[in-house]
């Protein structure tokens, strides 16, 4: 059976639903259809999509997944926590065609690598883009805690690489421009973005389909409170163990000490970070900052005074606020 993935498409004050099937499309003329048809009938409508969902991998090919009977779970309170997630997908939000600027970024939410901080650092933040003109796609990235997976510590970076290629395949369709995509991400999840950034060439999957043809590069980078170092004093122990293990080596800890893995092809960088961090110390950022600069990587470096980890939007401090008017400023470059 072909798995199916429902969509919701907002048409004026109507919510039509219709279905995606994923398959690998090269290699199936039936399926080929189906997907062509779809597209043409979102174009023909030239919606405003609020909550479009793609999976990142066909069904029967999501790398490094074993079946097990973990499910995955999701916890609805004052922030929304998801957690074991088994199917990685992408959540697109869209700003009006009127609005647009062309631009797009992924969003990576933090969680320490063991649950997800999904509307805090997620849709929020989406929502946000969205009023700037910037489409925001949240990625419910693989958690590598999860008992469904084997080789745990690549998996993330695998949905990363899967995630920006297959938005850029669908920026023509999304009303943005497939170089002008940029991903932010928050603690562990900007431990995650700064992984994508410096090993986006890397091979960390067998290609699926043509998608994985496409460049996993990010035009430019926003980190904000981000997990940099795992080899430094500063490193934050909770997603250096959820990511490693309890056994590291000595590899695998430079792989992912990624101001380690800067390089001149690094896309510019955009940090934030507030002085009073105890969580994930501001050394990460300041870390990561001094590598751009030694590489010749445009960057940018915001530590503010106070705010702790974990600031989101910031929406009830007035001076640690202005750090998404300082993002949405920098984004006018790109």
């Amino acid at each position: 059976m072909l798995p199916m993935t429902a969509l919701r498409i907002l048409s004026g004050n109507v919510i039509r639903p219709i279905l995606i099937v994923t398959k690998q499309l090269e290699t199936n003329q039936r399926i080929k259809t189906i997907y062509t048809s779809l597209i043409a009938f979102i174009l023909g409508y030239n919606v405003y999509t609020q909550d479009t969902i793609l999976p990142l991998w066909p069904k029967d090919a999501v790398p490094n997944r074993i079946e097990t009977d973990e499910k995955e779970i999701r916890e609805i309170g004052a922030i929304e926590i998801i957690s074991y997630v088994q199917y990685p997908q992408i959540e697109v939000y869209l700003p009006s065609e009127a609005n647009s600027t062309g631009k797009a970024m992924l969003i990576f939410p933090g969680g320490g690598y063991q649950i997800l901080a999904y509307d805090w650092e997620g849709s929020d933040i989406a929502k946000f883009l969205n009023s700037k003109g910037i489409a925001g796609i949240v990625v419910k990235y693989r958690l590598p805690v999860s008992k469904s997976l084997v080789n745990n510590k690549m998996v993330p970076l695998q949905d990363a690489q899967r995630a920006i290629r297959l938005v850029r395949k669908m920026a023509n369709i999304w009303n943005f421009d497939n170089d002008r995509i940029g991903v932010i991400g928050f603690s562990a999840g900007g431990h995650l973005a700064s992984t994508l950034g410096t090993h986006f060439d890397d091979e960390a999957y067998i290609k699926v389909d043509s998608t994985d043809l496409l460049s996993a590069r990010p035009d430019f980078m926003a980190l904000v409170y981000p997990v940099i170092s795992f080899s430094a004093p500063s490193v934050h122990s909770g997603s250096k163990k959820a990511l490693l293990g309890d056994k590291t080596d000595s590899e695998s800890i430079k792989y992912f000490s990624n101001e380690l893995q800067v390089s001149e092809n690094t896309p510019p960088t955009i940090l934030f970070h507030a002085a009073d961090d105890k969580g994930v110390p501001p050394e990460n950022s300041l870390l990561f900052f001094e590598a751009l600069n030694q590489n010749g990587v445009p960057a940018e470096l915001h530590i503010y005074p106070e705010g702790g980890h974990g600031f989101s939007l910031a929406t009830k401090n007035q001076s640690l606020g202005r750090w998404t008017q300082h993002l949405y400023e920098w984004t006018l470059g790109f």
